[in-house]
């Protein structure tokens, strides 16, 4: 099999660590370079043991002349210039940050508080491979979505893509994340003595940056901006988003339709039967999301849609999305033989 060779920028980092550690057992791929910054001149294979024996680099040192595609698992503001380099050498780019989810500059300065470093290279294609894989195919730059977008747009697209969503009504999105949603940066609120025995809410209401890239997606299909209420909390746990999202439907069996007809053939997506509830132990350290419906009423659903932050909300995606732009099977590096998650 022909190899595609591969720079993980931002390789020392969660989402980082997990993506080296898929590529590492990838037939399609070779790792030929891998940066961070504050690792620079240590072995990769010291930090993460299963990763080939590689001394990370800075970033300016990496030699794109090397690569046919790379992957940035770096934080907002710092990707899109190195996406906007690796394009001009002819480098693919999957991006795992948040520089190129919304395709708006003025939007992305209206929730990052910041001009947009590379407004020259919006829009780019949306990496959520149940919905957009036609056009994640053979695509130049994909961005990767953020993990609470993932589980959102997973849990509302497929009643939005039919206007199953009762007119006018909000849809209130009840979420918890791990301590590595917030990254490996030492952080006061993150630490164990503040985290363990307590559950803590925050950016509630509309103030959650992810609802800048959700909110135009959804658009696209009639749902207006400002009808999602979101409550992100984090939880005492490493890893892992469990989404409750309560939403009005226009017509419950249609509903409960569209789900099956979304995600019947979906490798990584399983709906769950009636009476299951998805749980944070179907997905963690898994690739897969998993989705459970319970009708409330005639015209009340909750979803509750479950993944791991690091995987289906990151690195795990990732990789679909560069299976998808090479023309691998979508599940390679991510699936075993036998269908069990890796």
């Amino acid at each position: 099999m022909h190899k595609i060779n591969i720079g993980v920028f931002g390789a020392a980092g969660y989402s980082g660590q997990e993506l080296v550690r898929l590529l590492a057992a990838h037939p399609g791929a070779a790792l030929q370079f891998a940066t961070s910054e504050s690792q620079a001149g240590k072995n990769l294979n010291g930090i993460l043991p299963m990763a080939p024996d590689i001394t990370l680099q800075s970033s300016a040192q990496a030699d794109l002349s090397r690569v046919d595609c790379v992957f940035l698992c770096l934080p907002h503001t710092q990707s899109a210039n190195i996406a906007a380099k690796a394009a001009g050498a002819g480098v693919k780019v999957i991006d795992l940050s948040a520089d190129l989810r919304i395709a708006d500059p003025q939007e992305y300065q209206k929730w990052y508080g910041l001009l947009h470093p590379q407004p020259s290279l919006l829009p780019v294609v949306y990496g959520l491979p149940e919905f957009f894989r036609a056009h994640i195919r053979g695509a130049g730059i994909v961005a990767n979505p953020g993990c609470f977008a993932t589980a959102i747009l997973l849990g509302m697209l497929p009643l939005v893509q039919n206007n199953l969503v009762a007119s006018g009504t909000q849809v209130i999105i009840d979420a918890k994340s791990g301590t590595s949603g917030a990254g490996r940066k030492l952080q006061p609120h993150t630490q164990f003595g503040e985290v363990y025995g307590n559950l803590s809410p925050y950016n509630i209401g509309r103030a959650h940056r992810h609802l800048g890239e959700v909110e135009p997606l959804l658009a696209a299909h009639g749902f207006e901006p400002g009808r999602l209420i979101f409550s992100p909390h984090l939880l005492p746990t490493d890893r892992g988003i469990l989404a409750a999202l309560y939403i009005q439907v226009q017509d419950m069996q249609l509903a409960l339709h569209a789900y099956q007809a979304a995600y019947r053939e979906e490798a990584l997506v399983e709906l769950l039967p009636a009476g299951t509830l998805a749980t944070l132990a179907d997905v963690v350290r898994t690739p897969r999301a998993v989705i459970s419906l319970t009708p409330v009423t005639d015209t009340t659903l909750i979803v509750i849609t479950a993944i791991d932050n690091l995987l289906k909300g990151a690195s795990s995606q990732a990789v679909q999305n560069f299976n998808l732009v090479y023309g691998f099977p979508e599940t390679m590096g991510l699936l075993y033989g036998s269908g069990e998650p890796r």
